[in-house]
């Protein structure tokens, strides 16, 4: 564990305030607590600790206190935020309607070496971090720690748009340590800082505070596509409602609405217009800070966001320290299996057919070698040598009309090695569409004359590759029919409010299967509304 130390300059802080104000702080000597302090004109002054409020004057706040401690300070931004140079201290003011100050909010800052260890081996992987949660829980430090240490052995440069990381004035606080740092003229400038430091300095880091509109999300997205470890923080809570934030949910991927096929919505029980992650995350790894000595980290943003949207809940892992300052770290569990009622090549009708003339892949001996052919490859493996469970080989795969990522995210959700060919001739299996399989092109009539196993899938869905990858690494993948599952719920949920529960409330469900569910509360003589929006609507029941 490394030696915690606090720098707060708090002495800077209470010159610049009136007498009266600075007299009753040193009073209460708990400058180690201290948030901030409040002086509101014609309102007496307060100051805020972490446990408690204490009014510091029984006299009402003046504009000639209000005006004592602006000449003390830097100018006010567009912002409304200024500091004392040299310091981490902010100050914001409120306005009235002529732009006159008639408040101010004196926030003390502290730099706090060595709070960063609790994420430590996540800042140095060289992954994009973004750290959410709600005003005042601890961002900011973090971020001008983490700063601190990558700036001992990479470029880095930080975005300071309200000079909150490196303090106020032309030279920065030394708790960035070497860290260069942009100063923004104005927070809406901050997305274009953000393109320049990049196109400028050759930046390898980049530290970012308060991403909160979208084209600095967009910028964002340009500076991780370029190859730029990203460090920013966000204001939220957890990664649930920050997908459903319209200006920053492109930070973790975006979402769009996509309409499935008849088929495909029939097969998933669902209606035909569902959610999708639009896109890659701009940030590889989600750090939801829920308190100062307690985090939520999701190391994987696309699978938590894919996650979410089919209504499933990937749990983080969590970070604290205990009672002696030891960082303690409760790993996530294994993923559950996916679950779909039926075991993909078992009864019932598979989403994909398998169309080739050898056996079973799974039947395969791994030392067999494949019959002769004019132009296969000689030193080609069958596909089951290297698509056993456990193994760490990739299964060369080459996709024909099928979509890349979604088989990339298939394959990732299953947690089988695959690797995407380009030509037939590294490949050991096709996959292919059934509209495409119809035509019989040239490289599927190919694949099929090398003796090459070919999948056929009914639609291009990841829920289908999922099946397809399944059957090919003999991994189970367990398909529910969500109908027959909602279906128990709801009986039960009947069970319990006839026998005296005041209302119970099911599970997050499509239109349909509401509709299914309000029919059977009705046939019981109860009461059932629907709550929520989209993809989060669910059904409550109660007696009427």
């Amino acid at each position: 564990m490394q030696q915690r130390k606090i720098t707060d300059d708090l002495e800077a802080l209470l010159q610049i305030l009136p007498t009266p104000i600075e007299q009753a702080l040193r009073v209460a000597n708990q400058g180690d607590n201290l948030l901030e302090i409040i002086l509101d004109l014609g309102r007496v002054p307060e100051a805020r600790f972490v446990d408690r409020e204490l009014v510091l004057d029984p006299r009402e706040v003046t504009d000639e206190d209000l005006n004592h401690v602006i000449a003390g300070i830097g100018q006010f931004t567009g912002d409304n935020r200024a500091g004392i140079e040299r310091t981490l201290h902010r100050i914001s003011c409120i306005r009235n309607r002529q732009g006159r100050v008639i408040g101010l909010t004196c926030r003390v800052g502290r730099a706090v070496y060595g709070v960063i260890d609790i994420i430590e081996d996540i800042v140095n992987s060289g992954q994009s971090i973004l750290l959410l949660g709600k005003p005042g829980v601890g961002k900011t430090t973090l971020l001008r720690e983490a700063a601190r240490i990558l700036g001992e052995k990479t470029r880095v440069i930080v975005v300071d748009t309200s000079n909150e990381i490196g303090g106020d004035g032309d030279i920065p606080h030394p708790a960035i340590g070497k860290a260069r740092r942009m100063q923004v003229a104005a927070p809406e400038l901050q997305h274009e800082v953000m393109i320049e430091a990049v196109e400028n300095h050759m930046p390898q880091v980049i530290v970012i505070d308060e991403i909160g509109r979208q084209q600095e999300a967009a910028a964002a997205r340009t500076i991780a596509e370029r190859g730029v470890q990203l460090i920013g923080t966000a204001h939220g809570i957890t990664l649930d409602n920050l997908l459903m934030n319209p200006t920053l949910s492109d930070l973790v991927g975006g979402i769009e609405c996509v309409t499935l096929s008849d088929e495909e919505a029939r097969r998933r029980g669902t209606q035909k217009s569902v959610l999708e992650r639009r896109a890659p995350p701009t940030f590889d790894v989600l750090i939801e800070i829920q308190d100062r000595q307690r985090m939520a980290v999701h190391h994987d943003v696309a699978a938590a966001v894919d996650a979410l949207l089919r209504g499933r809940v990937l749990v983080p892992e969590v970070r604290y320290r205990d009672e002696t300052g030891q960082v303690r770290i409760k790993r996530a569990p294994a993923p559950p299996p996916i679950n779909r009622g039926m075991v993909a090549g078992e009864a019932g009708r598979l989403p994909f057919e398998k169309r080739h003339n050898g056996p079973t892949l799974r039947d395969v001996p791994v030392d067999a070698q494949p019959d002769a052919q004019p132009n296969a490859q000689p030193n080609a493996q069958p596909l089951s040598a290297v698509a056993t469970p456990g193994t760490s080989q990739a299964a060369r795969i080459y996709p024909y009309g099928v979509g890349r990522g979604r088989l990339v995210q298939a394959a990732q959700n299953l947690g089988v090695p695959v690797a995407i060919v380009d030509s037939l001739d590294d490949a050991q299996a096709v996959v292919t569409l059934k509209n495409y399989y119809r035509k019989h092109p040239q490289p599927i009539a190919e694949a099929e004359r090398r003796r090459i196993p070919v999948y056929v899938l009914r639609a291009n869905t990841v829920n289908q590759m999922e099946s397809c990858l399944g059957d090919i690494f003999g991994v189970p993948v367990e398909m529910e029919d969500p109908v027959e599952r909602a279906i128990a719920e709801t009986q039960e949920a009947i069970r319990r409010v006839l026998a005296g529960s005041s209302s119970e409330e099911l599970q997050p469900a499509s239109a349909e299967i509401r509709r299914l569910q309000h029919d059977m509360a009705r046939g019981a003589n109860l009461v059932s509304h629907s709550y929520g929006n989209e993809p989060r609507r669910r059904v409550r029941i109660f007696l009427g």
